[in-house]
């Protein structure tokens, strides 16, 4: 993580968990994050297993140009990283796993910026699977939030243990993901293997397929 307002959202909700695999939902106190509402979401799942926006803060729907909730969150990103983000998602889901993502965003004028992005799962209950998420740009750009983005596509993907030292977090090798569409690594989805934790590794069953 090396974002402020991701490590930021990391330290609240690790806080609030105080060594369970997650917090409750209604733990969940907006005042107490005020600063980082405008960037931060709610995943839930639906009836089909997919992640659907529950809620997303006002400058992450302004950077999309749309309200996001009551979408699906993969279709924010290109169709060959569709499996992968709904693997990743359905791991945070089920596995209560911590998910860290870099991917660049492509305006509709064909500007582009890099963007960090966290899961952080929630308990709402085994019939209603939620996580919390934020995403916030790397850099300075003055076009957001007036040049929509409407595409995206994944660089880095981290899946860390969150009962390491939060430290220890921003020097987790992350697994490069090629640009190219052709030759592009897709991960098993996480109900195929779902990861699994070794001291302080998390191992994700299958790797990759080239």
């Amino acid at each position: 993580m090396q974002q402020e307002a991701t490590v930021a959202l990391f330290q609240y909700w690790n806080r609030l968990r105080d060594g369970r695999p997650a917090p409750l939902r209604s733990e969940i106190e907006p005042a107490d994050i005020k600063r980082l509402l405008a960037d931060t979401f709610i995943l839930e799942a639906d009836g089909r297993d997919e992640a659907i926006f529950r809620l997303a803060g006002t400058r992450l729907c302004a950077i999309y140009g749309r309200e996001l909730k009551g979408f699906a969150f993969p279709s924010l990103w290109r169709a060959r990283d569709y499996k992968m983000i709904f693997g990743l998602v359905k791991g945070v889901f089920r596995e209560r796993s911590v998910a860290v993502m870099n991917f660049d965003g492509v305006s509709r004028s064909g500007r582009s910026v890099t963007f960090e992005m966290v899961l952080l799962p929630l308990d709402a209950g085994r019939d209603s699977p939620r996580c919390l998420g934020l995403i916030t740009a790397c850099e300075r750009a003055f076009w957001l939030g007036a040049d929509p983005v409407v595409d995206a596509h994944v660089q880095s993907v981290r899946v860390v243990d969150p009962d390491r030292d939060p430290l220890f977090l921003k020097n987790r090798p992350a697994v490069q993901l090629s640009a190219s569409g052709s030759d592009a690594p897709m991960f098993k989805p996480f109900g195929a293997g779902l990861p699994r934790r070794v001291r302080h590794l998390v191992v994700l069953d299958g790797g990759r397929v080239e």
